[in-house]
């Protein structure tokens, strides 16, 4: 009786999966999944069991196609049956993903994070959401990392709390509807008052006192215990508000008469002279935090110009940095990215003065000389 003959495989197989791992009762079991698959069925977006598992089978080693003994899923499971250890497997196991996947989802957590910090803070200067551009370059910047095991807004708090140690940013305060009896009004005035809150407006309806204010959102906890103490109500109008509207950073000096500009803005100023000191109280704020400037370049080139665009036409725009004039809006782009504007923005971190294109031109030039100097030895 002839033997049949057995013809090798010239393919790897069960190599290009996710592998879901799970030790037991001292043994290792593993199944071979889909890939991309074994997140969705954790969430609850993949519902159909056929297409998270490549097959209904549970293995000590998927790579190399070791199966698992019965005895040995009796002993760790008290059950042999496959579909069922392959869903517990599936729900309490580690997922083995390659590198690439692992930067992939890494990647993508750090964006959302990113995604939701720009969302709840905002620039105190123009009260309108940083770039995400910028976020993404501060967070490297603090050298923050990703833990996959954690959720990404508690995180992104963290990194908001870590962001104000460093730069100008501010969280977004939330805007409430407060609804207190008439006699309770005078102990919510004095802890929004305390809070830095802004009041918006405040309507009288019979007995009853209804205020719209925007708070910082870490006093939210501290307002809703002061409300069950005044038999009180309270609405959540926003979780974030920012500036409205479609203005550019130069004509945004015109809107100072809105009400809720600025948290830090006193009110005892008029607006004859908020306009005339505005320039000069922003000048000295960038000469102290280089980053306050950057941030600033950074709004004017993503905030949209609006009806305005079209007036602006063959406008100057001023490099406060450089204290000069570069043109129309694409020669202004162009500046930012020139060795004058970077060197006079070192010299500026500096508290020295500006120079000229071609002062700055000679300035690194004997820059290079006495650079070149070192490298010999008299």
């Amino acid at each position: 009786m002839s033997r049949s003959l057995v013809q090798p495989v010239g393919q790897k197989r069960l190599t290009n999966v996710a592998v879901v791992r799970l030790k037991k009762r001292g043994t290792r079991f593993e199944i071979a999944c889909y890939k991309n698959k074994v997140l969705s069925w954790r969430s609850g977006v993949e519902k159909d069991l056929d297409e998270v598992l490549q097959s209904h089978t549970v293995y000590t080693n998927v790579s190399k196609g070791i199966l698992a003994k019965t005895k040995d899923l009796n002993a760790a499971f008290d059950s042999d049956d496959q579909t069922k250890i392959c869903l517990e497997i599936l729900d309490k196991g580690e997922l083995q993903v390659a590198g690439k996947e692992r930067e992939s989802q890494l990647s993508s957590q750090f964006r959302d994070i990113a995604t939701i910090v720009m969302q709840k803070t905002y620039n105190p200067e123009t009260r309108r959401p940083y770039t995400i551009s910028l976020i993404e370059s501060l967070m490297h910047e603090i050298h923050f990392a990703v833990d996959p095991h954690r959720g990404s807004k508690k995180q992104a708090l963290e990194v908001i709390h870590e962001l104000q140690k460093h730069f100008p940013i501010k969280r977004s305060p939330m805007r409430l509807r407060l609804i207190v009896p008439e006699q309770e009004f005078s102990s919510l005035s004095e802890k929004l008052t305390a809070w830095n809150a802004t009041i918006v407006s405040k309507d009288q309806t019979g007995s009853q006192i209804s205020v719209i204010c925007e708070l910082d959102p870490g006093f939210y906890r501290e307002c809703e215990g002061l409300m069950m103490k005044l038999h009180g109500r309270y609405e959540v109008l926003a979780l974030s508000v920012h500036a409205e509207g479609d203005t550019v950073i130069d004509q945004y000096d015109d809107h100072e008469d809105e009400p809720s500009r600025s948290l830090n803005e006193s009110s005892d100023f008029d607006l004859s002279k908020k306009k005339e000191s505005t320039d000069s109280d922003l000048l000295k704020k960038e000469l102290a935090d280089p980053v306050l400037k950057l941030s600033n370049e950074m709004q004017k080139q993503s905030i949209s110009t609006g009806n305005g665009a079209a007036a602006s036409e063959g406008k100057q725009n001023k490099c406060n940095t450089c204290n000069a004039f570069v043109g129309d809006s694409k020669q202004y782009r162009d500046h930012f990215k020139s060795e004058w504007h970077k060197h006079n923005l070192k010299r500026k971190t500096i508290q020295l003065p500006p120079l000229t294109e071609d002062e700055c031109a000679a300035d690194m030039e004997m820059d290079d000389h006495k650079a070149d100097l070192k490298d010999y030895s008299f």
